[in-house]
Order: C-alpha cells, then structure tokens, then sequence
C-alpha cells in the first residue's frame, strides 16, 4: 500500500525508464498513424524525445499526473522535430500522440 506522501516523493526516473517511456509513447502514436516508418527514423525520433524529456526532467517529474500537461508540452517541445523527421503533419502527429498517451 502507497502512503499519499510516497506518491508525491516518488524518486526522479531512471535514464532507462526515461528511454523506454519515450519508445512506447512513440510506438503507440505510430501505430494510431498507421503508417510505415522505418527503423533508423524511429531510433532517431526516439533519441530526439529523450534528449528533450531529460532537459525538462524537473518539469515532468513535477507534473507527472497531469497528462494533458505533459501532451501540450509534447506539442509544443517535440512534435516539430518528429514530424519533420518523419514526413508527416504536425497536427496529424499530435493528435495521434495524445490518443495514445490520453492527454
């Protein structure tokens, strides 16, 4: 059982947890656009995210519960970089990342 001061005192992610968080949420919007990116560009995007997230640690951790805090901070901090690296809208992109992430 979690006490309600262990919840908000929950120590900072790992950068491992960070990486694979980043893959999954990445993953789930690519499977909601239904299309076809290879690998190489999904690694890349990957890196892209994860760099991002770590220099917003901090913020994220703070708003960790609010997910459509975090999504509207992935619209504006990194759906540019993917969509460009994937060829694909913005608009389009992102609305499929807040479909899977449920922000």
């Amino acid at each position: 059982m979690r006490f309600e001061s262990e919840k908000h005192n929950a120590p900072r992610p790992t950068l491992r947890t960070i990486r694979r968080a980043c893959a999954n949420e990445l993953y789930r919007a690519l499977k909601r656009l239904k299309l076809h990116v290879p690998a190489d560009k999904v690694k890349e995007a990957e890196a892209i995210y994860v760099r991002k997230v770590i220099g917003h640690l901090e913020w994220i951790t703070n708003n960790r519960s609010d997910r459509s805090k975090l999504a509207d901070w992935w619209d504006e901090a990194v759906s540019e970089d993917i969509a460009s690296l994937w060829g694909v809208d913005r608009a389009r992109l992102s609305r499929a990342f807040r479909d899977a992430f449920g922000g």
